[in-house]
């Protein structure tokens, strides 16, 4: 672990948390280009349930790697890397060099060289203008124009429970504080942790922006795996939405298709502020 880097005017550090399942290919390549990020001294792993070799390229790639025996899901493997980083900063402390703790800066395993272009989403959250910063890929908005289904249903979800519309709300690139993630927890699980961690952070009353940055992971495709995989975060959103009282658009929808219907979920009335930061390549 390279000498930590203090940034902002408290003098905080930055740690990436990456969950990994089966990404023996690319882990190495993102860790690598994170370690490199501004602020950032300290980089975990954590190989949820992974059948390949994924926490030892990560090793040697420098991070520090935590395991999970089984698959146990996106959100769970988050708790994991954030917990894995207080057990840190608690030996560091132990050994005579306390500091504050750690913004946290999640990454996915698949980014490879691209994740180099981090930087943007950990700035506002140093500098105190942000507690949690989201990432919009740019690639994704000329390729998406943010229309897919389980996109629109997380998007008018978190509109419905916040009053905020986020642009790509699925999108697990994120800086956040520490006090931001503890008001969070227990996160949703699986591929629902984004939406419900959207939700609970400015329910809490913490500031969100979006941030555009160049960064790129693996298309997820149209086979057969590509369509479980977006059945299953379908269901995952469903969840966390259900969870926190919001009823999907979906079933929405649904109910209306069979008659009309009284919405019971608790009112919303209360409008976050959010500010929409955008930083672009001249």
């Amino acid at each position: 672990m390279r000498e930590r880097e203090a940034c902002g005017p408290e003098g905080t550090g930055v740690a990436v948390v990456i969950a990994a399942k089966d990404e023996a290919e690319r882990v190495g390549s993102t860790v690598r280009a994170a370690r490199d990020l501004p602020c950032v001294d300290l980089v975990v792993v954590v190989d949820d349930g992974s059948a390949d070799a994924t926490a030892d390229v990560a090793l040697r790639a420098g991070a520090r790697v935590f395991k999970h025996s089984r698959n146990r899901g996106k959100g769970a493997a988050m708790e994991t890397g954030a917990e894995g980083v207080r057990l840190i900063e608690e030996h560091e402390a132990a050994a005579g060099t306390p500091r504050p703790p750690r913004h946290l800066l999640f990454l996915d395993a698949d980014l490879e060289g691209t994740a180099s272009g981090a930087a943007p989403l950990v700035e506002p959250v140093s500098e105190g203008k942000a507690d949690m910063t989201i990432a919009l890929f740019p690639a994704t908005r000329m390729r998406l124009g943010g229309h897919g289904f389980v996109v629109r249903l997380a998007r008018s979800g978190v509109s419905r429970a916040t009053g905020w519309e986020p642009e790509q709300p699925l999108n697990g690139q994120r800086c956040l504080t520490r006090a931001a993630f503890e008001a969070a927890k227990p996160l949703a699980p699986g591929f629902g942790v984004e939406t419900g961690l959207t939700i609970d952070v400015l329910r809490a009353g913490f500031r969100v922006e979006e941030v555009e940055v160049p960064l790129e992971h693996r298309a997820t495709g149209t086979d057969l795996r590509a369509q479980l995989h977006r059945a299953h975060q379908f269901t995952d959103v469903v969840r966390a939405l259900v969870v926190r009282e919001v009823r999907p658009a979906v079933r929405r929808r649904w109910n209306r298709a069979r008659g009309p219907v009284t919405f019971t979920g608790r009112q919303m009335s209360r409008k976050l502020g959010h500010r929409a930061r955008r930083n672009r390549q001249e």
